[in-house]
């Protein structure tokens, strides 16, 4: 049996991993901040599926996180083969204007986090020649996006490191897939500070988690190095810059972003 170890799996697209994996006898090793939502979902899991599921509750932001959550799994004498790379934050508004201390943290847990754990997992997925990681990018990795510059630059990082990673590791049997959903049915927007326009137009859109998480194991399963789960304006989305001038893509993301940003 695979053991897979989920970031920010307390709620949203890491929960439905965790209910999906289970669903496929996966042990698990649940990571987030919040320990209750954390023990509930572990204890009905281990209770359906009659799998392992451990947690570990720690804040990925903390200095040393990484550290310690690699130290504890060891602990717990669990070889990860499955790494999901699910925890990130965003941030709406115009940057010179922006918290930066925020935006910061936004570059610490959206790439920095998934770099270490990536470096810390993936020599003994090598070493048994089996194993994967799934990196949460987004459709936004595929275009400069004023208003949620970091957000963006943080995701088109995700999607070119997991891509390139796909190419050096396939040989010793270990996959690596992106994905880059699009608006998800979840609390981000409303967490990011996005105005509630933006938050209604994103939720007509969205895609459901329980729909990104069964996309994104069809797109493992077949070897994938990305995909762009949901509904057809998605991959619309990520195709933008294909047909229009990288200048007119992002004029466009100001005008659809801008209108509320100086009111922030």
């Amino acid at each position: 049996m695979t053991t897979a170890l989920i970031t920010g799996a307390s709620a949203g697209i890491g929960a439905a991993f965790a209910q999906q994996l289970a669903a496929r006898r996966t042990d698990l090793v649940l990571v987030a901040r919040s320990e209750d939502k954390l023990q509930a979902l572990a204890d009905s899991l281990s209770h359906q599926y009659q799998i392992q599921v451990d947690i570990v509750v720690q804040d990925l932001t903390v200095t040393y996180a990484t550290e310690t959550l690699f130290q504890t799994v060891q602990q717990l004498g669990r070889a990860i083969d499955l790494l999901v790379n699910n925890v990130g934050i965003g941030d709406y508004g115009d940057f010179a204007e922006s918290d930066r201390d925020l935006q910061l943290k936004m570059v610490q847990l959206n790439i920095a986090t998934a770099v270490d754990l990536s470096h810390r997992f993936l020599p003994g997925m090598r070493q048994r020649r089996t194993g994967g990681i799934i990196n949460l990018s987004s459709v936004a990795a595929f275009q400069a996006m004023p208003y949620f510059s970091i957000y963006a630059a943080s995701k088109a990082f995700i999607l070119s490191f997991s891509e390139a990673l796909w190419a050096e590791n396939k040989s010793y049997g270990v996959h690596v897939l992106a994905v880059c959903p699009g608006p998800v049915g979840s609390k981000f927007f409303k967490d990011a500070g996005f105005p509630p326009f933006l938050v209604d137009v994103a939720a007509k859109v969205d895609t459901p988690v329980e729909t990104v998480v069964r996309d994104t194991l069809k797109a493992f399963d077949k070897r994938e190095s990305m995909v762009v789960p949901g509904s057809l304006i998605n991959p619309i989305l990520a195709a933008l810059p294909r047909f229009l001038p990288r200048e007119g893509v992002s004029s466009f993301w100001k005008l659809v972003l801008g209108n509320d940003a100086s009111k922030q």
